[in-house]
């Protein structure tokens, strides 16, 4: 816990960075500031003085304390221009480095320096990495939401983003509310080959696993419902799984563990991802079930987790590379508008068409010729 001064301090930098303050505006009197946030009036000095030096705030004689516009300040903050910020929910597992490589290397070639944060999927970490790229003033920002399926207390730092004409991009997801430029998957169209793919094999028993945080697992999800509407199969509620980011290590397991001893035991698996179907496998291995012969397993995102163990996984193609260099170029493009003096050009959104990978984690269902 810090002191009653920094507190103050940061609440009222807080503020300042989610948009409440705007440059120029009063952030209220001392009296109104000892009151609201409980201390002395030495306090509240000492925490504005200290915003005053860092350049946040500025003072009128006789009148109060003001905003800055640091936006005036943009290039004494980071260095001479040229800056991006990248804000991944992850970036040293899975498919996430391969995305920062992507976009990394094309704007290293093109004379930017990258900066990464990472926000663990946490809203609160999310918050915490917005307000340093607002605080260094970077000329743009690529983003991947946090918990992109659930209403985000964090919208009003986006909305300040593009009051202070940051410009972003979104990847994998995007927040709807917002309708942001953004480079994303079909998730719909992935989840929609997923499940067809297992009932052309003759599964009608199959079993879905999504995490239901992050929006590509509820369109994923979307897509399991409609390839079996298109089939004319009933969906049964039990066969659908969902999951958030704090159980993803312990629900799916524990689900899949009652289904496997379950008389009328699920003939497929369709996964929210391949780091999830990894996970699945040792189960399945454990209750001594033959892949494929005995059950199906689909992937998603063709990581290098598909091929890390001997069943080699049928899974979705991701782009990866692609989406960050894509990523990469469309922020550049939206700086490069900012800049435009003449008029504005368009900038487009990227969706990516989903391809089924095949491996040797399918087969045809034999189970209904056995019984």
């Amino acid at each position: 816990m810090g002191t009653k001064y920094s507190n103050v301090k940061d609440k009222i930098k807080s503020a300042i960075l989610e948009g409440y303050f705007q440059p120029h505006q009063k952030i209220g009197s001392e009296s109104d500031l000892m009151k609201q946030h409980q201390v002395s009036r030495h306090t509240v000095r000492k925490a504005i003085d200290d915003l005053v030096n860092e350049g946040w705030l500025y003072k009128k004689q006789g009148v109060g304390s003001f905003c800055a516009d640091r936006s005036l300040n943009k290039e004494s903050a980071i260095g001479i221009g040229k800056n991006i910020a990248v804000i991944t929910t992850y970036f040293s597992d899975y498919i996430f480095p391969t995305i920062i490589r992507g976009a990394e290397a094309f704007l290293s070639e093109n004379g930017y320096q990258v900066t990464i944060f990472s926000t663990n999927n946490n809203i609160d970490q999310e918050r915490r990495c917005i307000e340093s790229v607002i605080s260094q003033s970077f000329d743009g920002l690529i983003v991947e939401p946090t918990k992109s399926a659930l209403p985000n207390p964090n919208i009003n730092y986006y909305l300040n983003l593009e009051r202070m004409r940051i410009p972003y991009v979104m990847i994998n997801a995007y927040y709807e509310e917002l309708e942001p430029i953004h480079v994303i998957m079909d998730d719909v169209g992935g989840g929609y080959l997923q499940t067809e793919h297992l009932i052309k094999l003759g599964h009608e028993n199959i079993i879905g696993f999504f995490k239901n945080d992050d929006i590509q697992g509820s369109k994923r999800m979307k897509g399991f419902i409609k390839a079996h509407r298109s089939a004319g199969l009933p969906v049964s509620p039990q066969n659908i799984i969902t999951y958030t980011t704090e159980s993803k290590d312990s629900k799916p397991v524990e689900e899949l563990r009652k289904k496997l001893q379950d008389t009328q035991r699920p003939t497929a698996i369709v996964c929210y991802n391949d780091q999830l179907a990894l996970m699945l496998l040792d189960v399945i291995r454990e209750m001594n079930i033959q892949i494929p012969e005995q059950i199906s397993i689909v992937g998603f995102d063709d990581s290098p987790l598909s091929m890390a163990s001997e069943v080699k996984l049928t899974t979705i193609k991701h782009p990866k590379v692609n989406m960050g260099i894509d990523a990469a170029k469309t922020i550049l493009k939206l700086i490069e508008q900012n800049n435009e003096s003449s008029g504005k050009f368009e900038v487009v959104s990227t969706q990516y068409k989903p391809e089924l990978v095949l491996r040797n984690s399918t087969g045809r269902n034999n189970i209904k010729e056995i019984t």
